[in-house]
């Protein structure tokens, strides 16, 4: 039996987790338990695994059930468009990007100085998009400029 206090199951309050569905539960667990050196705290059904202050929680797709009724969950597709994404921030940039890709992680680019922040993305084996940022100019009061889109 997991230890309760490892578990994402407040005695009061709440607490916040991020879920994915994925492929191959066994491949996504042991990506975030390595890159992201989280600790497993259940192997499947679903697979939790906490890192830091936080828990991503795993399981396969499946179609609707009576407490989600018309909703069909599924990995992304290549292509598919992006409208959320996991953002983890980091107090070293350059020491987590070295040991990431030590690892075996695949950064779309190296961090990139944004003048609030440094960051960089990368994706993990289903396609799910990972922000990886360290604050820095925002500390300051310096933010990033618009991107031309005004984003």
């Amino acid at each position: 039996m997991p230890d309760r206090s490892n578990l994402p199951a407040p005695t009061e309050g709440l607490v916040l987790t991020h879920f994915l569905t994925v492929h191959d539960v066994a491949r996504s667990r042991d990506f975030y338990a390595d890159v992201f050196g989280g600790q497993v705290v259940l192997e499947e059904n679903p697979a939790i695994v906490r890192i830091a202050n936080g828990w991503i929680i795993m399981n396969p797709g499946g179609g609707p059930t009576p407490d989600k009724p018309e909703v069909t969950l599924t990995p992304p597709k290549p292509g598919d468009p992006v409208s959320a994404f996991l953002n983890v921030r980091v107090a070293d940039i350059a020491a987590f990007y070295e040991a990431a890709t030590a690892k075996g992680a695949q950064f779309l680019t190296e961090p990139v100085d944004r003048k609030a922040e440094l960051r960089c993305y990368l994706r993990d084996p289903d396609g799910y998009l990972v922000e990886i940022g360290q604050a820095t100019g925002m500390l300051e009061g310096i933010y990033a400029d618009p991107t031309p889109d005004g984003t």
